[in-house]
């Protein structure tokens, strides 16, 4: 299915969205975990499935992808922080909200070093997203955060 699905090498887009707000040693495994969310949510950069069947399956597989890149790396915190990161915007998603641009900011500047849960349930809860912007701006800058968030919004829909 990975090899059907995959764009030539001239029409893949490997420009990376939301590593740059991170640690580099995550990038790889983040980027991952983001291609197979724009599998689920948007227009993916490296992948052209065939149908939404294959879109979805293959999104899947690059979420565990994602997270055993980043489980290899020894890093129970970046992982645990990476599948609340997917639950919350599942959860967004299914509740038709489209603010899911904040919780992957925070999430890849702040990957692996906790205090994300205030700021998580904050959007999750109330709808506030506010505590997830102000984190990634602080770990990676506002201007990174706002380059990351319009890469983002020209990718999901």
């Amino acid at each position: 299915m990975w090899k059907a699905a995959l764009r030539p090498v001239e029409l893949q887009e490997r420009e990376p969205v939301f590593s740059p707000l991170g640690g580099e040693h995550y990038a790889l495994g983040l980027e991952t975990i983001y291609e197979g969310y724009l599998l689920h949510y948007g227009r993916p950069r490296l992948f052209a499935p065939a149908d939404g069947d294959n879109a979805l399956l293959l999104g899947d597989y690059l979420f565990a992808h994602g997270l055993v890149r980043i489980a290899r790396l020894d890093a129970v915190e970046a992982v645990v922080d990476l599948a609340e990161l997917i639950s919350l915007c599942g959860q967004l998603r299914a509740e038709g909200r489209t603010e899911d641009g904040p919780p992957w900011a925070a999430t890849a500047s702040c990957l692996g070093r906790g205090g994300l849960d205030e700021a998580r349930a904050a959007l999750r809860l109330h709808g506030d997203a506010g505590p997830l912007l102000d984190l990634a701006r602080e770990a990676a800058g506002g201007d990174a955060v706002e380059r990351a968030l319009g890469a983002h919004r020209e990718r999901v829909r």
